[in-house]
Protein backbone atom coordinates (compact mmCIF):
# COMPACT_ATOMS: atom_id res chain seq x y z
CA UNK A 1 0.00 0.00 0.00
CA UNK A 2 0.78 4.01 -0.12
CA UNK A 3 2.28 5.68 2.36
CA UNK A 4 0.18 5.17 5.65
CA UNK A 5 0.25 8.77 6.68
CA UNK A 6 -0.62 9.97 2.44
CA UNK A 7 -3.33 7.48 2.80
CA UNK A 8 -4.93 9.15 5.92
CA UNK A 9 -4.29 12.62 4.60
CA UNK A 10 -5.64 11.36 0.76
CA UNK A 11 -8.80 9.94 2.97
CA UNK A 12 -9.10 13.17 4.76
CA UNK A 13 -9.35 15.66 1.92
CA UNK A 14 -12.02 13.85 -0.23
CA UNK A 15 -14.47 12.66 2.54
CA UNK A 16 -13.75 16.07 4.30
CA UNK A 17 -14.74 15.01 8.40
CA UNK A 18 -15.14 17.63 10.60
CA UNK A 19 -11.89 18.66 13.43
CA UNK A 20 -12.81 16.99 16.24
CA UNK A 21 -9.95 15.30 17.49
CA UNK A 22 -6.36 15.61 18.56
CA UNK A 23 -4.49 13.01 16.63
CA UNK A 24 -2.86 10.80 16.23
CA UNK A 25 -3.60 9.42 19.99
CA UNK A 26 -0.82 8.22 22.44
CA UNK A 27 1.19 5.00 21.54
CA UNK A 28 1.86 3.89 25.92
CA UNK A 29 4.11 1.26 26.59
CA UNK A 30 2.91 -0.35 29.76
CA UNK A 31 5.82 -3.02 30.58
CA UNK A 32 4.80 -2.89 34.13
CA UNK A 33 1.14 -4.01 33.41
CA UNK A 34 2.70 -6.15 30.29
CA UNK A 35 4.76 -8.18 33.36
CA UNK A 36 1.74 -8.58 35.41
CA UNK A 37 -0.31 -10.09 32.97
CA UNK A 38 2.74 -12.28 31.62
CA UNK A 39 2.92 -10.90 27.35
CA UNK A 40 6.25 -9.67 26.46
CA UNK A 41 5.34 -6.45 25.32
CA UNK A 42 2.00 -4.65 25.94
CA UNK A 43 1.22 -0.73 24.69
CA UNK A 44 -1.99 1.17 24.62
CA UNK A 45 -3.52 2.66 22.13
CA UNK A 46 -5.41 6.10 23.96
CA UNK A 47 -8.39 6.41 22.72
CA UNK A 48 -9.17 8.52 26.02
CA UNK A 49 -7.14 11.28 25.19
CA UNK A 50 -8.77 11.37 21.78
CA UNK A 51 -10.39 15.49 22.63
CA UNK A 52 -10.23 17.55 25.82
CA UNK A 53 -13.27 18.27 25.67
CA UNK A 54 -14.56 14.64 25.38
CA UNK A 55 -12.49 11.62 24.25
CA UNK A 56 -13.15 8.16 23.71
CA UNK A 57 -13.05 6.05 20.71
CA UNK A 58 -16.17 7.76 19.29
CA UNK A 59 -14.40 11.15 18.53
CA UNK A 60 -12.97 9.20 15.47
CA UNK A 61 -16.67 7.91 14.05
CA UNK A 62 -18.37 11.71 14.89
CA UNK A 63 -15.97 13.42 12.79
CA UNK A 64 -16.93 11.65 9.41
CA UNK A 65 -20.75 11.19 11.20
CA UNK A 66 -21.07 15.34 11.52
CA UNK A 67 -18.97 16.01 8.38
CA UNK A 68 -21.14 18.70 6.17
CA UNK A 69 -23.89 19.20 8.50
CA UNK A 70 -25.03 22.81 8.22
CA UNK A 71 -24.62 24.99 11.08
CA UNK A 72 -27.72 24.53 14.02
CA UNK A 73 -28.36 20.63 13.10
CA UNK A 74 -30.24 18.58 15.83
CA UNK A 75 -28.41 15.27 15.36
CA UNK A 76 -29.98 12.54 17.04
CA UNK A 77 -29.15 9.59 18.49
CA UNK A 78 -29.51 6.43 20.92
CA UNK A 79 -27.99 4.30 23.65
CA UNK A 80 -28.02 3.51 27.10
CA UNK A 81 -27.65 5.91 30.18
CA UNK A 82 -24.07 5.16 30.27
CA UNK A 83 -23.92 5.43 26.81
CA UNK A 84 -20.39 6.89 25.86
CA UNK A 85 -21.27 7.76 22.60
CA UNK A 86 -24.44 9.62 23.65
CA UNK A 87 -22.27 11.49 25.50
CA UNK A 88 -19.65 12.37 23.01
CA UNK A 89 -22.36 12.71 20.37
CA UNK A 90 -24.00 15.51 22.87
CA UNK A 91 -20.34 17.20 23.56
CA UNK A 92 -19.47 17.37 19.83
CA UNK A 93 -22.11 18.60 18.68
CA UNK A 94 -22.10 21.57 20.27
CA UNK A 95 -18.13 22.23 18.33
CA UNK A 96 -19.74 22.56 15.12
CA UNK A 97 -22.65 24.35 16.23
CA UNK A 98 -25.38 21.71 16.75
CA UNK A 99 -27.59 20.29 19.08
CA UNK A 100 -28.00 16.98 20.09
CA UNK A 101 -31.59 14.79 21.29
CA UNK A 102 -30.81 11.44 23.05
CA UNK A 103 -33.04 7.94 23.51
CA UNK A 104 -32.14 6.31 26.03
CA UNK A 105 -32.82 3.13 27.33
CA UNK A 106 -32.10 1.68 31.38
CA UNK A 107 -28.77 0.27 31.74
CA UNK A 108 -26.90 -1.17 35.33
CA UNK A 109 -25.99 1.43 37.33
CA UNK A 110 -22.29 1.82 38.12
CA UNK A 111 -20.30 5.01 39.11
CA UNK A 112 -19.18 5.53 35.80
CA UNK A 113 -22.67 5.00 34.08
CA UNK A 114 -23.98 7.66 36.73
CA UNK A 115 -21.36 10.13 35.47
CA UNK A 116 -22.30 9.54 31.66
CA UNK A 117 -25.51 9.83 32.02
CA UNK A 118 -25.34 13.33 34.42
CA UNK A 119 -22.68 14.25 31.82
CA UNK A 120 -25.54 13.51 29.21
CA UNK A 121 -28.26 15.49 30.57
CA UNK A 122 -25.95 18.52 31.05
CA UNK A 123 -24.42 18.89 27.53
CA UNK A 124 -27.83 17.37 25.03
CA UNK A 125 -30.52 19.47 24.36
CA UNK A 126 -33.18 17.10 24.87
CA UNK A 127 -32.94 13.07 26.92
CA UNK A 128 -35.65 10.96 26.00
CA UNK A 129 -35.48 8.09 28.49
CA UNK A 130 -37.19 4.89 27.88
CA UNK A 131 -38.54 3.31 30.95
CA UNK A 132 -37.42 -0.11 29.71
CA UNK A 133 -35.30 -1.32 27.27
CA UNK A 134 -38.30 -2.55 24.99
CA UNK A 135 -39.84 0.78 25.10
CA UNK A 136 -36.84 2.33 23.13
CA UNK A 137 -38.53 2.15 19.81
CA UNK A 138 -40.92 4.32 21.11
CA UNK A 139 -37.91 7.14 22.95
CA UNK A 140 -36.53 6.98 19.31
CA UNK A 141 -39.41 8.41 17.99
CA UNK A 142 -40.51 10.42 20.36
CA UNK A 143 -36.84 12.09 20.37
CA UNK A 144 -36.79 11.98 16.52
CA UNK A 145 -40.57 13.98 16.17
CA UNK A 146 -39.39 16.64 19.11
CA UNK A 147 -36.13 16.98 17.67
CA UNK A 148 -37.95 18.34 14.57
CA UNK A 149 -39.22 21.47 16.67
CA UNK A 150 -34.97 22.18 17.40
CA UNK A 151 -33.53 22.63 13.92
CA UNK A 152 -32.67 20.22 10.98
CA UNK A 153 -32.55 17.12 12.11
CA UNK A 154 -29.57 14.32 11.23
CA UNK A 155 -29.65 10.70 12.42
CA UNK A 156 -26.86 9.25 13.93
CA UNK A 157 -26.69 5.30 14.27
CA UNK A 158 -26.44 3.42 17.76
CA UNK A 159 -22.58 3.57 19.01
CA UNK A 160 -22.12 5.49 15.27
CA UNK A 161 -21.79 2.29 13.77
CA UNK A 162 -22.07 3.70 9.89
CA UNK A 163 -19.39 2.73 7.09
CA UNK A 164 -18.62 6.42 7.06
CA UNK A 165 -17.52 6.12 11.00
CA UNK A 166 -15.64 2.89 10.10
CA UNK A 167 -13.70 5.23 8.00
CA UNK A 168 -12.65 7.43 11.22
CA UNK A 169 -12.01 4.28 12.72
CA UNK A 170 -9.57 2.91 10.07
CA UNK A 171 -7.53 6.01 10.53
CA UNK A 172 -6.79 4.95 14.09
CA UNK A 173 -5.55 1.94 13.01
CA UNK A 174 -3.30 3.46 10.12
CA UNK A 175 -1.73 5.68 12.66
CA UNK A 176 -0.59 2.82 14.39
CA UNK A 177 2.51 2.16 11.38
CA UNK A 178 4.30 5.21 12.83
CA UNK A 179 4.14 4.00 16.24
CA UNK A 180 5.43 0.55 16.49
CA UNK A 181 8.91 -0.91 15.47
CA UNK A 182 6.88 -4.28 13.63
CA UNK A 183 3.05 -5.30 14.21
CA UNK A 184 1.80 -6.55 17.19
CA UNK A 185 0.71 -9.89 17.72
CA UNK A 186 -3.63 -8.86 18.56
CA UNK A 187 -5.48 -5.50 19.23
CA UNK A 188 -7.39 -6.32 22.33
CA UNK A 189 -10.43 -3.80 22.35
CA UNK A 190 -13.98 -4.05 23.78
CA UNK A 191 -16.86 -5.58 20.90
CA UNK A 192 -19.98 -3.40 20.96
CA UNK A 193 -21.54 -1.95 17.76
CA UNK A 194 -18.59 -3.02 15.80
CA UNK A 195 -17.39 0.06 14.12
CA UNK A 196 -14.10 0.25 16.04
CA UNK A 197 -13.04 -3.50 15.31
CA UNK A 198 -14.33 -3.02 11.80
CA UNK A 199 -12.03 0.00 10.90
CA UNK A 200 -8.92 -1.87 12.92
CA UNK A 201 -9.47 -5.23 10.78
CA UNK A 202 -9.66 -2.89 8.06
CA UNK A 203 -6.49 -0.85 8.53
CA UNK A 204 -4.41 -4.10 9.55
CA UNK A 205 -5.45 -5.70 5.96
CA UNK A 206 -4.38 -2.18 4.27
CA UNK A 207 -0.80 -2.46 5.84
CA UNK A 208 -0.38 -5.97 5.31
CA UNK A 209 0.25 -7.14 9.05
CA UNK A 210 -0.76 -11.12 10.40
CA UNK A 211 -2.39 -8.95 13.47
CA UNK A 212 -5.29 -10.32 14.96
CA UNK A 213 -8.24 -8.05 15.86
CA UNK A 214 -9.39 -9.70 19.06
CA UNK A 215 -13.09 -7.90 20.20
CA UNK A 216 -14.37 -8.90 23.20
CA UNK A 217 -18.28 -8.47 23.06
CA UNK A 218 -19.34 -6.60 26.04
CA UNK A 219 -22.52 -6.07 24.25
CA UNK A 220 -25.52 -8.77 23.43
CA UNK A 221 -24.74 -11.03 20.02
CA UNK A 222 -27.51 -9.27 18.22
CA UNK A 223 -25.03 -5.99 18.39
CA UNK A 224 -21.61 -7.42 18.37
CA UNK A 225 -20.89 -10.61 16.44
CA UNK A 226 -18.68 -11.05 13.59
CA UNK A 227 -21.43 -10.86 10.93
CA UNK A 228 -22.43 -7.55 11.64
CA UNK A 229 -18.39 -6.19 12.26
CA UNK A 230 -17.60 -7.42 9.16
CA UNK A 231 -20.24 -6.24 7.45
CA UNK A 232 -19.47 -2.35 8.12
CA UNK A 233 -15.50 -3.07 7.29
CA UNK A 234 -16.85 -4.35 4.12
CA UNK A 235 -19.02 -1.28 3.25
CA UNK A 236 -16.42 0.94 4.58
CA UNK A 237 -14.34 -0.33 1.67
CA UNK A 238 -17.10 -0.25 -0.89
CA UNK A 239 -17.36 3.53 0.65
CA UNK A 240 -14.04 4.67 0.28
CA UNK A 241 -13.33 2.42 -3.49
CA UNK A 242 -16.37 4.88 -4.48
CA UNK A 243 -13.78 7.84 -3.84
CA UNK A 244 -11.30 5.41 -5.60
CA UNK A 245 -9.59 4.99 -2.57
CA UNK A 246 -8.75 0.97 -2.82
CA UNK A 247 -8.35 -0.86 0.47
CA UNK A 248 -7.19 -4.24 0.19
CA UNK A 249 -8.18 -7.29 1.76
CA UNK A 250 -6.26 -10.20 3.52
CA UNK A 251 -6.11 -13.19 1.09
CA UNK A 252 -8.75 -15.24 3.65
CA UNK A 253 -11.14 -13.79 6.10
CA UNK A 254 -11.09 -10.43 8.14
CA UNK A 255 -8.33 -10.74 10.86
CA UNK A 256 -11.48 -10.72 13.38
CA UNK A 257 -11.52 -12.92 16.58
CA UNK A 258 -14.87 -12.49 18.62
CA UNK A 259 -14.67 -13.52 22.17
CA UNK A 260 -17.35 -13.28 24.63
CA UNK A 261 -16.80 -11.36 27.91
CA UNK A 262 -20.28 -9.98 28.59
CA UNK A 263 -21.00 -11.32 31.81
CA UNK A 264 -24.70 -11.50 33.15
CA UNK A 265 -25.61 -8.74 30.87
CA UNK A 266 -24.55 -4.88 28.99
CA UNK A 267 -23.42 -2.88 31.97
CA UNK A 268 -23.26 -5.24 34.55
CA UNK A 269 -19.71 -5.58 36.44
CA UNK A 270 -18.13 -9.04 35.94
CA UNK A 271 -15.82 -10.69 38.89
CA UNK A 272 -12.94 -10.79 36.04
CA UNK A 273 -13.41 -7.41 34.80
CA UNK A 274 -13.53 -6.13 38.50
CA UNK A 275 -10.22 -7.70 39.52
CA UNK A 276 -8.93 -6.76 35.76
CA UNK A 277 -10.05 -3.28 36.89
CA UNK A 278 -8.19 -3.36 40.15
CA UNK A 279 -4.88 -4.65 38.60
CA UNK A 280 -4.65 -1.94 35.89
CA UNK A 281 -5.44 0.99 38.24
CA UNK A 282 -2.17 -0.36 40.17
CA UNK A 283 -0.36 0.51 36.83
CA UNK A 284 -2.41 3.82 36.60
CA UNK A 285 -4.62 2.82 33.59
CA UNK A 286 -8.69 3.61 34.95
CA UNK A 287 -10.87 0.84 33.03
CA UNK A 288 -15.00 1.14 33.32
CA UNK A 289 -16.72 -1.96 33.85
CA UNK A 290 -19.05 -1.84 31.06
CA UNK A 291 -16.19 -2.04 28.32
CA UNK A 292 -12.35 -1.79 29.38
CA UNK A 293 -12.13 -3.77 32.08
CA UNK A 294 -14.06 -6.35 30.68
CA UNK A 295 -11.65 -6.74 27.46
CA UNK A 296 -9.10 -6.62 29.71
CA UNK A 297 -9.97 -9.25 31.54
CA UNK A 298 -9.98 -11.15 28.63
CA UNK A 299 -6.23 -10.68 27.79
CA UNK A 300 -5.17 -11.89 31.41
CA UNK A 301 -6.78 -15.00 31.20
CA UNK A 302 -4.98 -15.48 27.91
CA UNK A 303 -8.23 -15.67 25.63
CA UNK A 304 -6.07 -14.21 22.99
CA UNK A 305 -4.30 -17.26 22.48
CA UNK A 306 -1.27 -17.02 24.10
CA UNK A 307 0.05 -13.72 22.17
CA UNK A 308 3.19 -11.78 22.97
CA UNK A 309 3.16 -8.28 21.81
CA UNK A 310 -0.17 -6.42 22.57
CA UNK A 311 -1.62 -3.30 21.74
CA UNK A 312 -4.72 -2.29 24.21
CA UNK A 313 -7.11 -0.32 22.65
CA UNK A 314 -8.41 2.04 25.51
CA UNK A 315 -11.91 3.21 24.17
CA UNK A 316 -13.40 5.04 27.11
CA UNK A 317 -12.77 8.16 29.12
CA UNK A 318 -14.68 8.75 32.19
CA UNK A 319 -16.01 12.47 32.33
CA UNK A 320 -15.55 14.87 35.08
CA UNK A 321 -18.72 14.12 37.59
CA UNK A 322 -21.82 16.54 36.49
CA UNK A 323 -23.65 18.11 39.58
CA UNK A 324 -27.01 16.45 39.54
CA UNK A 325 -29.85 18.67 38.87
CA UNK A 326 -31.85 20.31 42.20
CA UNK A 327 -35.08 18.96 43.08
Amino acid sequence: MSDPAQLIEKIRATLAPCSLGDWPTPLEPAPGLASAIGVAELALKREDRASASCGGNKVRGLEFLFAGAPPDTVFVTLGGTGSTHCLATAVHAAAVGGRAVLAQFPQHDTPASRAVAAACRAQAALVVRARVRGSLPLAVLAAWRRAGALGPRRWIPGGGAHPHAVVGQLLGGLELASQVAAPPDAIVLPLGTGGTAAGLALAVAALGWPTRIVGVRVAPIFVANRWRTTWLAYAARRLLARHDIRIPLPASRIPLVVVDGLGPGYGHPTPEGEAAGRLALQHGLVLDATYGAKAFACLMRRATRNVQRVVFWHTFAVPVPQPEPAP
